[in-house]
């Protein structure tokens, strides 16, 4: 698929778009651009007009073609067991049928916001308790979008090997922190401008699919997210191999999780019609005038020895009105690192998160 065009390339574009309005100094966050995309772009179905126009410029579709592309999308990605996708509408306001029928994956039922809590943990195997969201009998629709992910590494890591290890954080403060060390394959370790690319591989499912390829970005020091994530997806063309017989890594094991108020940050992004109670036009979703009242996402990601855990559960609410010498390179993820997890066989960016802060770990197993 060309980076120009289609899902893959919108979700791209769209993530270093949002990524650089979630940076802040000495910030860690999580988020889900492939999440974010989903949940706008189910909604963007029913835009009209001008809504419609300024929809298409952020997600690249929208209005009536908008519903069979997102159906399409949301299957293809979630082709293997390791990752779900699920998209779920709780409505008052009446919606057109047709708008209904055109997204064939999505349930619709009356606003219930226990069922939705609920929903939203079983979908993430628990990893996300409830809604980011209060949902209150002012809103008119309310669209979740949930993707969930949970593989394991094709080579785990050796829980022997994982030591306490310093990491110096964005404002300059070392604390020791579990770290795992590992060797990678020479194959999955590459430099791009400004820093080096780590992937580890998600062990395939039976039938052979990869369900995940999970990217560690190092950045110069100093660098911050919306210089350093977008490296993860650098067309393959911007990729050097290093001139190295054997790779280790040493990585902190760690959780991140984030709560992410996106309405803030939609007019950066470009959508103001949308959210205006006047000039908002979906038309094509129901016959009462509606707009986005509030965009929530709540996003995690899990890395540990075994493998990688992540959730993230999109809120949009809507309203009424080489040979010797044996050369070896070590790359410690010891600051500020991005960690971004790729669709199993596209760059599509299903998580995006920066560790900048001494890195936390919440253990399920006890």
């Amino acid at each position: 698929m060309e980076r120009e065009t289609g899902p893959e390339a919108a979700v791209q574009r769209l993530g270093e778009q949002w990524i650089r309005e979630l940076t802040q100094p000495g910030g860690s966050f999580v988020c889900s651009p492939a999440g974010l995309w989903l949940a706008l772009t189910a909604v963007a179905a029913g835009a009209r007009g001008a809504t419609a126009a300024e929809l298409r410029a952020l997600l690249g579709v929208a209005g009536q073609e908008a519903a069979a592309v997102v159906t399409e999308a949301a299957r293809d990605w979630t082709r293997t067991a390791a990752l779900r996708a699920a998209t779920r509408v709780w409505n008052g306001a009446p919606v057109h049928p047709d708008y209904e029928r055109s997204l064939p994956d999505v349930a619709f039922g009356p606003v219930d916001a226990e069922e939705a809590d609920a929903w939203v943990r079983e979908r993430t195997g628990g990893l996300i308790e409830k809604l980011p969201l209060d949902v209150d009998g002012g809103m008119a629709l309310v669209l979740v979008n949930v993707l969930a992910l949970e593989a394991l590494w094709e080579t785990p890591f050796d829980r022997g090997r994982t030591r306490d290890a310093d990491f110096t954080d964005a404002a300059g403060t070392s604390r020791p922190v579990a770290t795992m060390h590992a060797s990678v394959p020479l194959a999955d370790v590459w430099t791009v401008p400004g820093g080096y690319v780590v992937e580890l591989r998600c062990r395939a499912e039976p039938d052979g699919a990869a369900p995940a390829r999970v990217r560690f970005v190092l950045g110069e020091p100093g660098e911050g997210a919306a210089e350093v994530l977008p490296r993860a997806w650098a067309a393959a063309g911007s990729r050097t191999r290093g001139k190295t017989d054997v790779v280790t890594v040493a990585l902190p094991r760690f959780t991140l999780r984030t709560r992410i108020p996106v309405t803030d940050q939609l007019p950066a992004l470009g959508v103001r019609l949308a959210t205006d109670a006047v000039a908002a036009d979906f038309s094509g979703l129901s016959p009462c005038p509606l707009h986005i009242s509030e965009v929530v996402q709540e996003a995690v990601v899990k890395i540990a020895e075994k493998g990688v855990e992540a959730a993230a559960v999109t809120v949009v609410a809507m309203r009424g009105l080489a040979v010797p010498p044996r050369v070896v390179r070590h790359i410690a993820f010891d600051r500020p690192f991005g960690v971004v997890v790729l669709d199993g066989s596209s760059d599509v960016p299903l998580f995006a998160g920066w560790q900048a802060d001494v890195p936390l770990f919440e253990d399920r197993e006890g």
